[in-house]
């Protein structure tokens, strides 16, 4: 189930939306994240459901890949919703022993479950149509300007981008530990949450070991191919806006533009 994470993922592909300069989709996931965060009520979320089905039709992601690479994070958007639904005070509808459902909280539960998932939604589209490369390269472009102020922007683009490769790899490790301590009879599953907690304790020993043995292997490797830094360094395919970069980024500016104006013209 954790190997279903697409976060970190690339889904190779050659569609318009794959093609788009690396900046243009970091600026466009920007925008959409902050959107989210000034939308409060549920009309905008149509418009936003439907700038994802159209990324994802357009760049020829299969819904099911995106709905799969959700499945693992279900647990974390059921807790925001039941702490929501539960701990939010207002015109009581149904109580559940101690437990009070109002309707402001059914609401509010409602409606930050779907900006959890939205937020996931769109941050996965990023990582599945933007190679690891293009997206260190667009990173330190965009982070380029602070240098003058001592901004490490090569360093950050890398390891940010480092991170984000390695997700995936992580998780198909925890999967695997996991299953070689089932088959000696560790239990993962039972019990309340508090002995889950601590039934994982033995899995984040060898993980964590693996994940330094990895970042070791991974520093000498770069250190034998004389990797210095962004200093000189020279690409083989430099980033260069185009006409269709320019109209996607003033679109997308247009339409996050609005969805953000609607929190002050929807009341």
């Amino acid at each position: 189930m954790l190997k279903d994470i697409t976060i970190g993922q690339y889904f190779p592909g050659n569609t318009l939306i794959h093609r788009l300069d690396p900046r243009i989709k970091i600026i466009v996931t920007a925008l959409f994240i902050v959107s989210l965060f000034f939308i409060k009520n549920f009309i905008p979320y149509l418009f936003i459901i439907g700038f994802i089905l159209l990324v994802t039709r357009t760049a020829k992601i299969p819904i099911k890949y995106i709905l799969k690479g959700i499945r693992p994070l279900l647990f974390i958007i059921l807790i925001t919703f039941f702490i929501n639904i539960f701990m939010t005070k207002g015109e009581v509808l149904f109580e559940l022993g101690p437990l009070t459902v109002t309707k402001e909280g059914l609401y509010l539960a409602v409606f930050m479950a779907l900006r959890l998932l939205f937020l996931i939604t769109g941050t996965s589209l990023l990582t599945l149509t933007t190679s690891p490369i293009s997206l260190t390269d667009g990173i330190e472009k965009l982070l380029s300007p602070f240098k003058k102020l001592g901004l490490p922007a090569h360093e950050l683009a890398m390891m940010m981008t480092i991170a984000l490769r390695f997700i995936p790899t992580l998780l198909e490790e925890t999967d695997k530990i996991m299953k070689a301590q089932m088959a000696r009879g560790a239990d993962f599953e039972s019990g309340n949450i508090l002995s889950r907690a601590k039934n994982l304790v033995p899995l984040l020993v060898p993980l964590f070991i693996n994940a330094f043995r990895r970042a070791e292997e991974l520093a000498t490797a770069m250190e034998a191919r004389c990797y210095r830094g962004g200093d000189n360094r020279t690409r083989l395919n430099e980033l260069k806006l185009n006409k269709t970069d320019i109209i996607s980024l003033a679109s997308m500016v247009i339409f996050f533009g609005l969805i953000i104006s609607s929190r002050y013209l929807l009341r």
